[in-house]
């Protein structure tokens, strides 16, 4: 049994300390995903990695006693977190109050207008929505491999499926959702 796995019981049988055993353990591991994550997002992007991993764990730890049945379980649970800061973050940017639909213009060179990746965000969440109440595996799989930035093989251990089962649930997921984003998109 691994320290994580150990130390995840104990947090289930009400251990008060074992959350500030485990952080320790896990950081390194969940800062390597937030990194990857947030090297995908829009260069104007303003919150860090150590941020998001910082509300992840809040959001996995803080103020409910929380209950992970193993590493597995407690990773997609932190990818589930990270997704719904960044969707969090993508809806509050786009209210009108935040800037709503206007675009970040390079006074240096008026014609570069600044990608927002946003709109993609938002939607791919949305289907990601559609996709998990078909086929849940597939949409974990999404959510660890684009949302946490894992590559397909970790994401395939977290989830306890072959390499190659990953593969192939992440061509069926991706066509999925490249075509429900495209139906979403029509006028």
């Amino acid at each position: 049994m691994s320290d994580v796995t150990r130390i995840l019981e104990s947090i289930e049988h009400g251990d008060p300390k074992a959350a500030d055993e485990l952080l320790p353990l896990v950081y390194g591991e969940l800062r390597k995903l937030a990194a990857s994550r947030m090297a995908n997002e829009a260069p104007n992007q303003t919150l860090q990695a150590t941020a998001l991993v910082h509300e992840a764990w809040l959001r996995l730890v803080g103020n409910s006693e929380p209950k992970f049945e193993n590493r597995a379980h407690f990773f997609a649970a932190a990818a589930e977190a990270m997704r719904r800061i960044l969707i969090d973050k993508a809806r509050r940017k786009k209210a009108v109050r935040h800037g709503g639909d206007q675009q970040r213009v390079d006074l240096e060179d008026v014609e570069a207008v600044a990608p927002d990746n946003d709109e993609e965000l938002l939607a791919v969440n949305e289907a990601l929505d559609k996709l998990a109440a078909q086929n849940q595996i597939e949409a974990e799989l999404v959510k660890l491999h684009y949302f946490v930035g894992m590559t397909l093989e970790e994401a395939a251990e977290v989830l306890g499926i072959s390499a190659r089962t990953a593969d192939n649930y992440w061509a069926h997921a991706r066509a999925w959702l490249f075509r429900e984003i495209k139906a979403g998109q029509k006028p």
